[in-house]
């Protein structure tokens, strides 16, 4: 019986002495969406009383610094409130691992990897590259035929060249959507990827001579192609010196 209560204490005594769980640093995350997928970034720091404090990135809607109300950590559990969007996670930490769920207020699950490395939406400038500019589309996506567009999906992206390579904005007025970046631009030749998981898909076309014509298609996470041509859009100054003269007035 003596040896039965000793084993217990030193069972016991190992947990108390197990290290907490660190929960500092960058924590990113995929969220599944209507549309698509996007990254979830957590930002975790300590301060010199033990308090968490944290902030929530969602890089891929070009949305920064979204305010951590609340955050706590028992043991291995996690749990932090961001009020403005109305979300709350509770998790469990383990090693370089957060599982857990959103409520908001239905659970999703959502898991989270420590990482170190940081997704930029601000680049450094560089000269243009012969593609920058505006690229206009639409294409047709069955699954949006009760919608008021009627299935037609305008797309607009604005590629520009940076100190990190190309790279590209998104607008899609149909979804209220403006400005998100694309994840990658990744030119070969003639050839051009456009990835966007948060749109649900990427662009997959090639260059006309002219450099004024992207043709190829929309494809979809699940590997369905839908055709699409991209064609750039003429800025206003070359709009305006193409433009006629006005006829002089008569009195």
């Amino acid at each position: 019986m003596k040896k039965a209560i000793m084993v217990a204490m030193l069972a016991l005594a190992a947990v108390c002495k197990a290290p907490a769980q660190d929960v500092a640093g960058d924590w990113l995350g995929e969220l599944p969406t209507a549309m698509g997928s996007v990254r979830i970034v957590l930002h975790v720091t300590k301060g010199a009383d033990g308090a968490l404090k944290a902030t929530l990135d969602s890089p891929d809607q070009a949305v920064l610094g979204i305010p951590v109300d609340s955050i706590t950590m028992e043991g291995s559990k996690l749990k932090f409130a961001a009020n403005v969007v109305k979300w709350s996670y509770e998790g469990t930490v383990k090693n370089s691992s957060i599982n857990g769920n959103w409520i908001q207020p239905h659970k999703m699950p959502q898991d989270f990897k420590k990482t170190t490395t940081t997704i930029k939406i601000e680049h450094p400038s560089a000269p243009p590259s012969d593609i920058d500019g505006t690229w206009e589309g639409v294409v047709n996506l069955p699954s949006l035929q009760d919608t008021p567009s009627r299935g037609k999906l305008a797309l607009t992206f604005h590629i520009k060249n940076t100190g990190d390579g190309l790279t590209a904005t998104m607008d899609v007025l149909d979804q209220n959507i403006k400005g998100w970046p694309a994840v990658a631009v990744i030119r070969k030749g003639s050839s051009i990827t456009i990835e966007a998981p948060q749109l649900g898909g990427e662009v997959k076309g090639k260059l006309n001579k002219d450099l004024t014509v992207i043709s190829g298609d929309w494809k979809s996470e699940q590997d369905i192609t839908y055709a699409l041509t991209l064609r750039r859009a003429k800025d206003a100054a070359e709009t305006s010196k193409e433009a006629p003269a006005a006829a002089p007035a008569h009195n």
